[in-house]
């Protein structure tokens, strides 16, 4: 831990030396990953993005650097994913606002445009169905070309299940080598220039990003926004509207909250040990400081006035990244607080209720199940019995029930013969009013803990409810909020 000043004027020492000593490389990435997992929206990513880089111009240009040698420092690293128009447009705006301040600066000359590297988002990425994940990298591997990335780093799609497989390296190698080889991305300069809706949808996230901006300005900056908090509550709010709308299927998580696979099989990857990885980097600390010598190069590291050239000799020597931090007096300094982010993926709600479930099945022999007492015709209930099988395998039931029943008594009697806890009426508006009295009251009869109805009740929930029917499932009610409760009730997931 050390203060926010003492890092920035190591990052401008840093940026310095290497403008003089290594032209071509750049010292100082500027990577809102951290914003982006948490759950910060295109405008918010783009004005993190120019805030910190200007408090970083600041710090590099207080310590005396020139502008263009300072703004030459620093590359953007942004994250992209499936949404592709806007992360498009997100790079073109990051450009656009970047090139603006430089010029503002007194230097726009120096504007011709920031250096991007763009990394595939975890924040859409899957562990179950993970295949979905090529598709999702593919998306947003295109977004960046098409965006004007200079470099883009693209996952192994199965990266969140452990150490990716020779497989998975290589359709992520591939994934690039086709969208430069065989789409010919590299040939043009411009791939979304000259499109209407992406030039404006470009200028509509500019200007909302420079409100943003601006506010993180007005607040003192980036260090001072971070410090009071204000940018982790701002991105709060934003990833709380976002996982609200996967919490209801406004937007659906394929493989995960839309068409799920409870039957799927598990993509094993073999698991790092933290623990032997944290022995062995000891172990070979403990092993490199016996055998340097290097009390010489951290006295100058701690006294002298280029600390860059001294760290740079203290480390061809030998010392060790903790030395080096003792001897800059990082542990003595005054540390900086801010409200911590927290990162989560869109799908991981749901996988936990999945896993949970793959438990009890361990446990149990079986899976909790959900009974589909279907009426009427194949006209009537085949919308809302796919309806169902899918809102509750995405929580980790399985569901059966392939047949239709001409009247209640017989989906009673099925019902009890299953061993299910749950029933789901699942028809067509016009058959619920005669079917649904009935037949609810015959399933709570024959043992059922929960009776569903597939559809909105509209006017006749309260007489439906009398009748036994204790939830209603339909398009944009909460779905999350739904199978928690119900996992809940059959000790799946303790209260």
């Amino acid at each position: 831990p050390t203060s926010m000043d003492s890092l920035l004027s190591q990052l401008a020492h840093l940026a310095a030396w290497t403008a003089r000593e290594c032209p071509n490389v750049q010292a100082v990435t500027v990577d809102t990953s951290p914003y982006h997992h948490a759950g910060a929206n295109e405008a918010q990513d783009v004005a993190i993005a120019v805030a910190t880089g200007v408090e970083y111009l600041r710090a590099m240009t207080t310590a005396g650097m020139d502008l263009s040698d300072a703004a030459g420092q620093i590359e953007f690293r942004l994250r992209v994913g499936t949404q592709q128009f806007l992360s498009i447009a997100k790079l073109r705006a990051l450009r656009r606002l970047w090139a603006n301040v430089l010029a503002a600066s007194g230097q726009p000359e120096a504007a011709a445009g920031a250096r991007i590297h763009v990394q595939i988002s975890d924040l859409a990425l899957t562990q179950r169905d993970p295949y979905v994940n090529v598709l999702r990298n593919t998306i947003a591997a295109f977004s960046a070309c098409a965006g004007g990335a200079d470099a883009v780093t693209c996952a192994p799609f199965d990266k969140l299940l452990g150490w990716p497989d020779e497989f998975s390296r290589r359709i992520a190698r591939n994934t690039m080598l086709i969208l430069q080889q065989e789409a010919g991305l590299h040939h043009v300069a411009d791939p979304a220039g000259g499109s209407w809706f992406l030039d404006q949808l470009t200028e509509q996230l500019a200007d909302k990003a420079w409100g943003i901006f601006q506010e993180i300005e007005r607040r003192g900056g980036m260090s001072k926004s971070l410090e009071s908090g204000w940018i982790a509550s701002e991105i709060g709010a934003v990833f709380a509207r976002r996982a609200k709308d996967v919490a209801c299927r406004k937007q659906g998580v394929t493989g995960v909250s839309e068409f799920p696979n409870v039957a799927e099989e598990p993509v094993a990857r073999e698991q790092p040990s933290q623990q032997q990885l944290r022995s062995a980097v000891a172990e070979r600390v403990s092993r490199v400081k016996e055998q340097a010598s290097c009390a010489h190069e951290l006295d100058e590291l701690a006294t002298g006035a280029d600390k860059v050239e001294a760290a740079v000799q203290a480390a061809l020597a030998g010392a060790t990244v903790g030395q080096m931090s003792q001897a800059l007096g990082f542990a003595r300094s005054q540390s900086v607080c801010c409200t911590p982010l927290a990162p989560e993926r869109l799908a991981a709600p749901f996988e936990r209720l999945r896993d949970a479930c793959d438990a009890w099945q361990q446990e149990h022999g079986r899976r909790p199940m959900v009974f589909l007492a279907k009426f009427g015709s194949p006209a009537d209930f085949t919308a809302r019995a796919m309806f169902a099988k899918n809102f509750f395998e995405a929580g980790g039931f399985e569901t059966f029930g392939d047949v239709g029943f001409a009247d209640a008594q017989s989906a009673a009697d099925a019902f009890a013969a299953s061993g299910a806890a749950c029933a789901v009426i699942c028809s067509s508006d016009k058959v619920y009013p005669e079917c649904v009295p009935v037949a609810a009251r015959l399933l709570k009869t024959q043992g059922a803990r929960t009776v569903v109805l597939a559809g909105a009740p509209g006017d006749n929930e309260a007489a439906w409810r009398a009748a036994g029917v204790d939830r209603f499932i339909f398009m944009k009610c909460d779905v999350l909020a739904t199978l928690e409760e119900m996992l809940r009730e059959q000790a799946v997931l303790i209260p």
